[in-house]
């Protein structure tokens, strides 16, 4: 073997040997930052998820002329388990939601009336507010429903955030693809935007107002804004919430409507 030839085949396997060496770097990059990612989505479930919680809130919906707000006070078990009454303005007074293992029902008492909403009502808007029943329904931890990746770092609202990417991995879901601005201290998202399969952005999100809340960071303010819709977006804010409390079981009956 002359020497021009040994000195090709010894390049080809350095070559060679470089390229498996960077696909190895690379994919286990991208596993550890996939790893990482789910480990930071499950801290984002530790603030938010819960094995129940009993909250008081007011929702301020902004018009293209007008603003107007609503109160409620809601009790949540689990993901499969909610009963919503508004309690004010008068014209919404009285008005309940019951949602019960992915199933909604509606009590209207102007109409005296309980109506289940299902398929595609589900994708209107709650009392004209940029929020949808899909939104109010889905309590799933994020960890359980998406995949992740760490996309890049950044600074917003004078914090240190981390980029996150997370994909559906579940087929009845609102949004395929999620974009979220991660406090990297505080683990809660402070900005979300939410996609379509399509790539089509259909609403966005901000925190605001992180509050310690027994032993977990909470957003007692977010503002959340669809983006195919008019209007200047809709605040929904957290007036009061309790933990893990003891809530009796008749709360989510379909009796409680009435």
């Amino acid at each position: 073997m002359n020497s021009k030839l040994r000195r090709y085949k010894v390049c080809l396997c350095q070559n060679v040997l470089t390229a498996l060496l960077i696909g190895a770097t690379t994919l286990y990059a991208a596993e550890a930052s996939s790893q990482d990612g789910k480990s930071i989505l499950r801290k984002i479930d530790e603030n938010l998820s819960s094995r129940n919680q009993i909250a008081e809130s007011s929702m301020t919906i902004h018009g293209r002329r007008s603003s107007r707000t609503i109160t409620a006070k809601s009790w949540t078990e689990g993901d499969q388990k909610s009963f919503t009454e508004y309690l004010s303005p008068a014209s919404e007074a009285g008005t309940k939601m019951l949602k019960l293992r992915g199933q909604l029902w509606i009590y209207t008492p102007a109409a005296d009336r309980t109506i289940q909403i299902s398929g595609h009502l589900l994708r209107q808007s709650v009392m004209g507010s940029d929020l949808s029943y899909e939104d109010m329904m889905d309590d799933r931890k994020l960890s359980d429903v998406y995949d992740v990746n760490i996309t890049g770092r950044d600074t917003l609202d004078s914090r240190d955030v981390i980029i996150l990417e997370l994909t559906a991995n579940v087929n009845d879901i609102a949004y395929y693809r999620q974009k979220m601005w991660v406090d990297s201290e505080r683990y809660i998202p402070l900005k979300q935007e939410m996609y379509a399969k399509s790539g089509q952005l259909l609403k966005r999100a901000e925190m605001k107002n992180i509050k310690r809340v027994e032993n977990r960071w909470y957003p007692s303010l977010v503002i959340y804004k669809d983006m195919l819709k008019e209007g200047k977006g809709t605040e929904f804010r957290t007036n009061t919430i309790s933990f893990d409390q003891q809530i009796p079981e008749h709360i989510f009956s379909k009796a409680s409507l009435r």
